[in-house]
């Protein structure tokens, strides 16, 4: 699944609200076209990002309300 380079540099990233306010590992997430979802390093916002269909984003988001995953998975 490809996103052009231009949407990327449009997207409006905001810090995911999961990530700590101590400056360490945080990530971005941005809405993009057709429901999908970008999720990008705060510390390295010209590095690469992941890209995530709309099912596979609540799927996701499904696992992380649930508990499936833990610090020690992360």
């Amino acid at each position: 699944m490809q996103v052009s380079c231009e949407e990327l540099s449009r997207a409006v990233w905001r810090k995911s609200t999961r990530s700590g306010g101590n400056g360490g590992s945080c990530v971005e997430v941005a809405s993009l076209t057709a429901g999908r979802v970008g999720v990008r390093d705060s510390k390295n916002r010209s590095g690469p990002a992941l890209i995530f269909t709309s099912t596979e984003w609540h799927a996701f988001i499904g696992g992380i309300k649930s508990g499936k995953f833990d610090d020690s998975v992360i």
